[in-house]
């Protein structure tokens, strides 16, 4: 696989991932969407971490992290959210913390994140 195919495959991944988090928000499975959402930011990261270091990147779901190995410029605010939407990847996914997340997944809660999670991904995916 070449290096802008394996790129695309983030790129394409992430956007499917960030329809089925769109689903969950219809559906009122508020959590999943916001697993969802923190998924198709990792893949749009990781589409861009080959981009723009040519490494293949790290099996690992610090969105964060993966910013910064993909050599973006990020501020302080965006600092705090990606380390937040980060958090949605591991409550989601392990039982012991999975029911935090199903509380703190209010109607509310999850407007305000699924809303960055959609801007950012507008961000990144205008950088492929």
């Amino acid at each position: 696989m070449t290096k802008d195919e394996a790129i695309e495959r983030w790129k394409i991944s992430g956007e499917k991932n960030l329809e089925i988090a769109r689903d969950m928000m219809r559906l009122k499975h508020f959590d999943w969407a916001l697993f969802m959402g923190q998924l198709a930011l990792e893949k749009f990261l990781k589409g861009l971490v080959i981009k723009n270091s040519a490494e293949v990147p790290p099996p690992i779901h610090d969105l964060f992290k993966l910013a910064k190995l993909a050599q973006l410029s990020i501020n302080e605010a965006k600092v705090k959210n990606l380390n937040q939407i980060t958090r949605f990847h591991i409550q989601a996914r392990y039982d012991d913390i999975k029911y935090e997340l199903y509380k703190q997944a209010t109607p509310t809660f999850t407007k305000t994140y699924m809303k960055i999670i959609e801007e950012y991904s507008l961000w990144l995916t205008k950088l492929y």
